[in-house]
């Protein structure tokens, strides 16, 4: 479709409110979504297609508009205070969002509107109609999954999500979706229409992660050759649990003695979100389970030094209660690591049970334990799903990524 004369968009606006696509992910509210923005951008910029990223100003030292790549400005857009705000206070600048970016429509027209997260997509709503173009909007996470996968204690994403969320579906002409399964969640939980949905999978930056040597990079990180190392990557959050591998880990010294001198368990991330505090407890658990000689706490690292880290770990632990498709697991696949992830959402599609890794249903720490314990015994079968990953992951890449979206906006553009 996207070969169809007149259906190529020649601008596209791209909004990501709460989050640019210029942050580390990891910090903040930045994540899979920056890579995911950027990446795209980059790509479609690639492809001839001028890209506008539309942000909120959160740093008064940025500049307006920072040249990201051929063809891409990401472009600072005032509302609210030129400071971070919590996301819970973001809604309440939607609308001054969205008349920064109208202000902008009259030197630059777009051909359609591609939005990011539910914010986005209610700005991306006014842009869309005051200027009768198209809107594609991509979803990222959905309240009404996230909360029938949260666990007790996890805060309830609001109805003022879940409505906006409702909204945004009833009104965009294409919704991209990670997954098949993620378009059924589209459908089964807001009623969005067959024909809205375009399956859109993300990608990874196969040039920066890629199969590379262990030994060279645990030599570069003082890590010892003889540690079995597993890693976590993410926002040191409940949703994405890094407690669940201090458990297991604590489960697994506990049963097998012999492996606390070899163990340990590198948690790169920093807090995030309304829970931000949550993360203050980590260290109590880690001395409460006395494996503070295991277990190693560090910030955030920029692509390429994680590059480095993907490479350190024998085994990388995604335990995430709910992912739209898991990054963070096509990244260690794609570096040659065997991946434990839960069983739930996009991490069946990132992860192939018993070909790249192990998918765990649940959060039980036994389980874990369990998934953890049959590769560390089992260093030749790691290997193995580690050399199956890579394969896999090199099926996804950001450039398959721009051109479905292409072909996305090209629907969009046909119904318009």
């Amino acid at each position: 479709m996207v070969g169809m004369a007149g259906h190529i968009p020649g601008r596209v606006a791209i909004l990501s409110l709460h989050t640019s696509p210029l942050d580390t992910p990891g910090v903040g509210d930045a994540g899979g979504l920056n890579v995911y923005v950027y990446e795209l951008a980059h790509r479609l910029g690639g492809r001839g297609v001028e890209v506008d990223v539309f942000t909120r100003r959160r740093d008064p030292g940025t500049p307006e508009v920072v040249i990201a790549g051929e063809g891409v400005r990401v472009i600072q857009v005032t509302a609210g205070p030129a400071a971070p705000v919590a996301k819970e206070e973001l809604p309440r600048l939607v609308d001054e969002f969205a008349r920064g970016v109208l202000d902008r429509a009259a030197a630059r027209s777009w051909d359609l509107v591609h939005c990011h997260y539910w914010l986005s997509g209610l700005a991306g709503l006014q842009v869309a109609d005051r200027l009768e173009i198209p809107l594609v909007h991509t979803m990222h996470t959905m309240a009404r999954v996230k909360n029938a996968n949260r666990a007790d204690d996890h805060l309830v994403e609001p109805d003022i999500r879940e409505a906006g969320e409702t909204t945004i579906v009833s009104r965009a002409d294409v919704l991209t979706a990670n997954t098949a399964d993620e378009g059924e969640e589209l459908i089964r939980h807001y009623g969005a229409r067959e024909e809205q949905i375009a399956i859109v999978p993300p990608g990874v930056d196969l040039e920066i992660f890629h199969p590379c040597d262990q030994i060279q990079s645990r030599e570069r990180y003082g890590v010892g050759l003889r540690h079995k190392i597993i890693l976590f990557v993410g926002r040191l959050q409940p949703l994405k649990a890094p407690d669940v591998l201090i458990d297991a880990v604590a489960e697994l010294v506990a049963r097998r003695p012999d492996l606390r001198d070899q163990l340990k368990l590198i948690i790169i991330g920093s807090p995030s979100g309304p829970q931000s505090t949550w993360a203050d407890a980590l260290p109590d658990a880690i001395r409460d389970h006395g494996l503070q000689d295991q277990i190693i706490v560090r910030p955030h690292s920029p692509r390429q030094e994680l590059f480095r880290w993907y490479c350190v770990a024998d085994i990388v632990g995604v335990p995430s209660y709910n992912e739209s498709f898991g990054l963070v697991a096509l990244e260690a696949e794609a570096c040659g690591r065997p991946v434990v992830a839960t069983d739930v959402g996009g991490l069946r599609y990132a992860v192939k049970d018993g070909e790249t890794g192990i998918l765990v249903r649940g959060h039980d720490p036994v389980l874990w334990a369990d998934a953890l314990e049959k590769l560390v015994d089992d260093p030749d079968r790691a290997r193995e799903l580690g050399r199956n990953g890579a394969l896999h992951a090199a099926r996804f890449s950001w450039d398959n990524t721009a051109a479905a979206s292409l072909s996305a906006y090209a629907r969009a553009l046909l119904s318009a």
